[in-house]
């Protein structure tokens, strides 16, 4: 294969040149891609995902250490929000990941949430692919361009705060009553759930969302339910 635009991708959006060209391959060939092509590609990007997930983790952790003095709960959660689904697939969009994807045909049209998720975990991989053909520095310098230079804007619009935690305070302070979480409605296989869950406040839907698990869908809800406090009259939205 081609790999013309790989070694392009590495000089300007990594700064190296892989040793290993296969590493970086596999780091975007999703398992779909390989069940359509098993005679010429010989492996996904799921255990590249499983190591960089692990590298990702302690570059952000390392950051938020030796950077910030705050207790661990706070850390904690900035943590979550740099590392979470939505932040590295975005980060990998902003790269230039997805011209890149090695998906199947199916893959190709999947769903907008899906397409956030290869992103995501490609995103993973390619890290841990960088860690092992270049080191341990060289993943942690583009993780802090791609990651951590994203952070100033998450303490800024105080993105990294669990909504659900938020919610429960202003419920409580402006009604007086603890905020009640509902499954509305679950659509789809088992393998790619979504759910749709309502949050009520004094029997009142105050918002509603969307997600691949419950806990997310509630984490939606919350955050629409934070927008119809912030807005007044405003009407809960998805």
């Amino acid at each position: 294969m081609d790999t013309s635009a790989y070694q392009a991708f590495a000089k300007d959006k990594l700064h190296v040149t892989f040793n290993d060209w296969d590493l970086l391959l596999t780091a975007f060939t999703h398992r779909s891609y390989l069940n359509e092509h098993k005679k010429s590609v010989k492996a996904h990007n799921e255990r590249l995902e499983f190591l960089g997930d692990a590298v990702l983790e302690l570059v952000v952790t390392e950051y938020l250490y030796n950077t910030y003095d705050d207790p661990e709960g706070v850390l904690t959660n900035w943590r979550s929000s740099l590392v979470r689904t939505e932040s590295i697939g975005a980060a990998a969009a902003k790269f230039g990941f997805e011209p890149l994807l090695r998906l199947s045909r199916g893959e190709k049209r999947g769903t907008e949430r899906a397409r956030v998720q290869i992103l995501a975990n490609s995103f993973e991989a390619v890290v841990g692919a960088l860690y092992i053909d270049q080191g341990y520095e060289a993943a942690k310098v583009f993780i802090t361009e791609s990651i951590l230079s994203t952070f100033e804007d998450i303490l800024s619009t105080g993105s990294w705060m669990d909504a659900k935690s938020n919610l429960q305070e202003l419920a409580q302070s402006q009604e007086a009553a603890t905020p009640v979480y509902k499954v509305m409605n679950e659509d789809g296989p088992d393998h790619d759930k979504l759910f749709t869950v309502g949050v009520y406040v004094n029997n009142n839907l105050r918002g509603q969302g969307e997600g691949p698990s419950k806990q997310a869908a509630q984490q939606k809800a919350a955050e629409a339910a934070l927008a119809f406090y912030q807005q007044g009259e405003a009407e809960p939205g998805v």
